[in-house]
């Protein structure tokens, strides 16, 4: 297990932010002082060799014929999403006659943080995007948080959260 500093949520080895409060879970070092963020010297380099074009894990590429799978923190099965055009993220409100495309709410969305209208997923092409609705407590992309209104790309095995709602976003390609 990975504990995190910030809050001490005990993460699975191999995640890069804290699935309870987004902290990032690497740190400098030790006894260099360096963070192990920052880019050091290479020694003897190597001239680049010609690769055959493969995907790789993290591709902001969907495809045409693809599906979204979002896993919430938690929960071992992932929404799974034939991705149109624009889907709203958020709670479904009974009084208010409120319902997102994709609804958070069995998922504790309320206890969460998330607004009934948070977030959306924007399809354009190949390509989806996130972008923050004016949320009341944050979107955030890979533990970055995101400016109201400002799309941004979003790739294949990335993290977003919707308040301290922690999802991981994979793109299936049928």
């Amino acid at each position: 297990m990975n504990i995190c500093p910030e809050c001490n949520y005990e993460n699975r080895v191999g995640e890069l932010f804290c699935q309870d409060c987004g902290n990032p879970l690497f740190d400098g070092d030790a006894g260099t002082g360096r963070d192990k963020r920052s880019t050091r010297q290479l020694g003897n380099t190597v001239e680049p060799q010609e690769i055959d074009a493969v995907q790789i894990a993290g591709t902001s590429h969907l495809g045409q014929n693809a599906q979204l799978l979002i896993y919430v923190k938690d929960n071992e099965d992932p929404i799974v999403l034939e991705p149109t055009a624009e889907m709203m993220v958020g709670r479904s409100d009974a009084k208010s006659n409120h319902y997102p495309d994709i609804d958070l709410t069995p998922f504790g969305a309320l206890e969460e943080g998330v607004s009934r209208t948070h977030a959306r997923l924007r399809r354009d092409g190949d390509t989806v995007t996130v972008s923050d609705m004016d949320s009341v407590n944050g979107t955030y992309l890979n533990g970055q948080k995101l400016r109201p209104h400002m799309p941004r790309i979003v790739r294949d095995g990335d993290e977003i959260r919707f308040g301290r709602m922690v999802l991981h976003i994979y793109f299936k390609r049928l």
